[in-house]
Formats: structure tokens, sequence, C-alpha cells
């Protein structure tokens, strides 16, 4: 569990290289700080506040827990290793908004939603879909069962598994790309990115060769992400397996499907597309990584690519500005891939990853109830993470926190806010990268 942590953890260089990459080179060192400086927050944010309100305790409040504050009293021999497996997934959720932000935000208004999504945000529901009292937990057990053997699952809603989210589709997913669509659409686009037609102008990517780099070793972080999610070593190899085949092919089909869909258009084959469809192949898998069987990944994560252009281009027509494409890969791909569950979850599997099947997948002679369950937690996640976003947002928007002066993003954050240039020594004012 602490290898599959530190995999996670490692995420945090890959998304940090795609940002990198993918943002204009004046805007570098700006936005490599901003993702070294969310792994700090979000330390302290899980330790005070956030781990105590995503785990709770068998019979506490189904909306929230409220145990081990500051990591003050570790309750079991295996504590340690959850903390930091949920820090490592609390900090994924919070890193997903900076991209989405990115060459025209405020650095305060980066701490002030970083530690707002690592310390409360995020751990809620965390604790709604994940601890052993959510209300939407497949592992929510009932008052008369805790503290005994053998456990009992018993979701809040009867004959459903609850929301079943395996590996966080729904609760790391969309909850940063909720956030950083809400986020994106309150900063406003950057300067020059419509025109007055609304047509996109294309702005240069600082290094193509940074965004491969970064897409691989959020690739590798995934395999830590979802088959770690299992918590359990012996006995579980064969979940985990099935769960890192599944990983490998969702994400496969993701980027050759968006690959294709982009040549279909008329665009030329470049690698931004083929990037992305492995993103958004990966996120579409991640709630059902245990719970389907190979060919569904490879259907999930295929339609993911879709879900992925589709989102894309709607944001683009809204004059929304994503640099990175966070709110679709993330937000759109993750609600998704928490609805397919409820199409794909087969009984057997289901049973092998939580240990019993309630329901699962109308395309297997499911119900329903549980497409229903699915559709129940998508929205339920959305609307937290957007209504309170929007409260945040809004609200450092309102105290002049939110985005830079319009001299400060024409110049680019790397020099007007002190840190120095991310431009090359060698690199000339006569040359286009240099100029942009």
């Amino acid at each position: 569990m602490l290898l599959c942590a530190f995999q996670v953890f490692f995420m945090q260089s890959g998304f940090a290289m795609l940002e990198a990459g993918t943002i204009r080179m004046k805007n570098m060192k700006n936005i490599m700080l901003k993702n070294v400086i969310d792994a700090c927050v979000s330390t302290v944010a899980w330790w005070a506040l956030g781990y105590a309100f995503a785990i709770g305790e068998c019979g506490e409040s189904a909306f929230i827990g409220y145990h081990n504050f500051f990591a003050s009293s570790p309750s079991s021999a295996t504590y340690w290793a959850s903390w930091m497996f949920g820090w490592a997934f609390s900090a994924t959720s919070a890193t997903i908004i900076s991209g989405a932000m990115a060459e025209r935000a405020r650095f305060r208004a980066y701490l002030v939603y970083t530690c707002a999504i690592s310390a409360f945000v995020y751990p809620v529901v965390a604790h709604w879909v994940w601890s052993e009292s959510g209300w939407l937990s497949a592992r929510r057990r009932p008052n008369w069962n805790c503290g005994v053997k053998p456990i009992v699952y018993e979701p809040l809603i009867a004959n459903t598994m609850g929301t079943m989210d395996f590996a966080g589709s729904g609760v790391v997913h969309m909850v940063g790309g909720g956030a950083a669509l809400v986020g994106a659409v309150l900063l406003g686009p950057r300067l020059g990115r419509f025109n007055q037609d609304g047509h996109v102008i294309q702005f240069a990517n600082a290094s193509a060769a940074h965004m491969a780099l970064g897409v691989f070793i959020l690739w590798l972080g995934w395999y830590g992400f979802n088959a770690g999610s299992t918590q359990c070593f012996y006995g579980c190899m064969l979940v985990a397996a099935s769960i890192a085949v599944n990983t490998t092919l969702a994400a496969g089909a993701g980027g050759l499907t968006c690959l294709f869909l982009s040549v279909f258009f008329g665009a030329p084959g470049d690698i931004g597309p083929l990037l992305n469809g492995i993103l958004a192949g990966a996120v579409s898998i991640t709630a059902g990584c245990a719970m389907v069987t190979s060919y569904a990944a490879v259907i999930i994560g295929a339609i993911g690519a879709f879900v992925y252009m589709g989102a894309s281009k709607l944001l683009q027509r809204l004059r929304i500005d994503d640099p990175v494409d966070a709110a679709p890969v993330h937000f759109f791909c993750g609600a998704w891939g928490v609805l397919a569950v409820g199409f794909f979850a087969t009984e057997t599997f289901t049973k092998a990853a939580y240990g019993y099947a309630a329901d699962w997948g109308v395309f297997y002679g499911g119900s329903g109830r549980q497409l229903g369950m699915q559709l129940l937690g998508l929205v339920c996640i959305a609307a937290w993470t957007c209504a309170l976003s929007f409260l945040l947002f809004w609200s450092l928007r309102k105290a002049g926190w939110l985005r830079v002066d319009k001299e400060s993003e024409q110049q680019g954050l790397d020099i007007a806010q002190g840190i120095g240039s991310g431009i090359r020594p060698n690199c000339l004012p006569c040359l286009p990268c240099c100029r942009q």
C-alpha cells in the first residue's frame, strides 16, 4: 500500500511535466512552482483536517468524519499506510485544477483553493463514497456491526451497492475537474485566446517532449492509483492484475480513438489529441477498473475519448479557456466512468472486488437500481464540487485575488512575479517561441 502511495504521488511529476509542456514558455517556471507548492499545501491540509473528514469510523456521521484531526490518535496498525495513500489521492485531486487556470491566476488564489480542496471539498466526497459510514459507500457498515466480526456491508439504499467508484473517477477526478471547470469559467480566458468571432487562437506549446513524458509518468502512476485501491496484498493479486490490464486497455483505446477522431475531422495526426485521449481512457476506467471485463474496458476507454472530444469542443464554443483540457479529461470523463459502472459491472467481478454483490450493471442482468445509484452519486459529487468551487472562486474574484493584471499576463508570470524566466538562455527575441 505504501509503494502504491509513492507511485500515486509520483503522478505529481507527470502533472507538472504535462502542464509545463502545454502552456507557453513565458509561464513555465510559474506553473512548476505551483505544482510543487501543491504537494506541500495538500500535505499540511490533509494532516490537519482532510484525513479526519474523509475516513471517519463505523457508526459515525454519513456526511463527514470527525476523528483524528492532526493525526492525533492512530487507531490501527494500518493507520499510517492508509494516511499516506489517502494523502496521495488528495494531492492528485487538488493539482488537476492548476492546469485549467494556468497563465493568468494569482499565486495567492492557488494557495487558497489548493488548501480548500485538500482540506474539505475532496475529503467530504471521499467520506461519502469510501468510508465505513458514508451514505453512498459500498462498504458502509450498519451500527450493529461496528467492532464485531464477520464484517457486514449494508449500503444505505437497500438492494444496491451504493455508488461504486473503486479508484476515484468521481471522488478524485470529478472533484478536481469540476473545480477546474468552475475556476476556468470565473477566471475568464487568456488574453487573445478567442477572436471577436469566437474562433480559437492556437498558442504554441512550450515543449511536446514535456507533454509526452508527463503522460507516460501519469500512465505509470495510474497502476498504483487503480490497482493500489485494492488496499491489500494477500488474496488480492487476481483483482489487482485484472485492474492493471483494464487500465492499460482503456488508456490505449482512449488514445487511439482520440487520434482517429482528430484525423477524421480534418486535423493533422498531432500528439496532443493522442495524449489527452490516453488520459481520458484512464480516467474513464478508474471507477469500474475492478468490476468490468477486458473488452468492456476497451469500450469504456473508447467512449471516454468521444466524451473528451465533445466536451473540449463544447467548452471552446462557450469561450471557456482550459489550457490543458483538465475539465474535459477529468470532470466529464470522470462522470462517464462513474456512469459506466452501472452498465458494465459484472456480478462475478463486483463480488471479487467488494466481497458481495447486491446489484451490478444492466448489461449483465442487473436490476437497474445500481445504474440509478451511479447517476445519483455522479449528480451529488458534481453539485457539491461545483457549488463550493463557485463560492470559493467568486469570493476570490470579488476580493481581487483571482486573476493577475493585464500587463503581468502579457509579460508572462515568470518575469512579472520576479522568479526569472523559463525561457532558455540562448533563446533569441526574434524567435516565435520567445515572443509569445
